[in-house]
């Protein structure tokens, strides 16, 4: 927000106890309130996009279809006929966060996808779950990946720590992509909003001259939109491709 002459862009980030007491006893923030309503909003638009069962959906019921085709079809062209059984988790992984970033363009809501934490716990939970996919697949084959096959064995003390290196780097690259992403946007709504209070209040030129923030703004709206998607779809596509190296050697 604007205060003063100041933005300040970063301060919609902070996190701070919610709920009153309570919340200050169990240092209850509004991160983990809005994953809860995510969860919940998720669910509900599942339940009832799924609740009429009609032959012919309407809007709500096929566009629940729709995500669940998606998802579903994803993961099994992606991963292969193992993909069924990463669906479940696919589908949760996806629907979280695009539900977490589009919370986050609501007024007085909060973008729980913004903290590095929140990117970096759902990341490691992917990896965590590919490694035991890995392990479950192929056995110790899992740990031929870190030795490129046909490469000379003199090359090993090398190779291998730069192979396990790279697959240690995939959590960090798959957390990083989608905070920034997500903080990025919400930064450049933040200081263009600052702007137009700004300029408001400089008179009727001022606010002949906020109107071009409030267009940008605008136009930051609908780019965050198709982000929001975006970052859910390629975490969840990066989530399919790690498992489907799990899967098969």
């Amino acid at each position: 927000m604007a205060a003063g002459s100041t933005i300040d862009a970063l301060g919609q980030f902070e996190l701070h106890p919610v709920l009153g007491q309570i919340g200050e006893a169990l240092r209850f923030s509004q991160s983990p309130l809005f994953m809860l309503i995510a969860i919940v909003a998720v669910l509900a638009f599942l339940y009832l996009g799924m609740r009429p069962a009609a032959v012919v959906p309407g809007r709500l019921q096929a566009a629940a279809e729709l995500g669940y085709d998606f998802i579903h079809n994803m993961a099994t062209e992606t991963i292969g006929k193992e993909g069924t059984a990463f669906f479940p988790f696919v589908f949760a992984i996806f629907f979280f966060i695009l539900a977490g970033n589009y919370l986050g363009l609501i007024p007085y809501c909060f973008t729980f996808t913004s903290h590095i934490a929140v990117t970096a716990s759902l990341a490691i939970l992917v990896f965590l779950v590919s490694i035991l996919a890995s392990f479950k697949y192929q056995g110790v084959k899992f740990f031929t990946h870190f030795m490129p096959e046909g490469a000379p064995v003199f090359l090993a003390p090398l190779l291998i720590p730069i192979e396990i290196l790279s697959f240690l780097s995939r959590p960090v690259s798959l957390s990083i992509r989608l905070f920034a992403n997500m903080m990025a946007g919400h930064v450049l709504l933040e200081v263009f909003a600052g702007f137009t209070l700004m300029l408001a209040g400089l008179g009727a030129f001022g606010s002949v001259l906020a109107v071009a923030p409030v267009v940008i703004n605008v136009a930051l709206t609908a780019l965050e939109l198709l982000v929001g998607v975006l970052q859910a779809y390629v975490f969840a596509i990066l989530t399919c491709i790690y498992l489907r190296e799990a899967v098969a050697h």
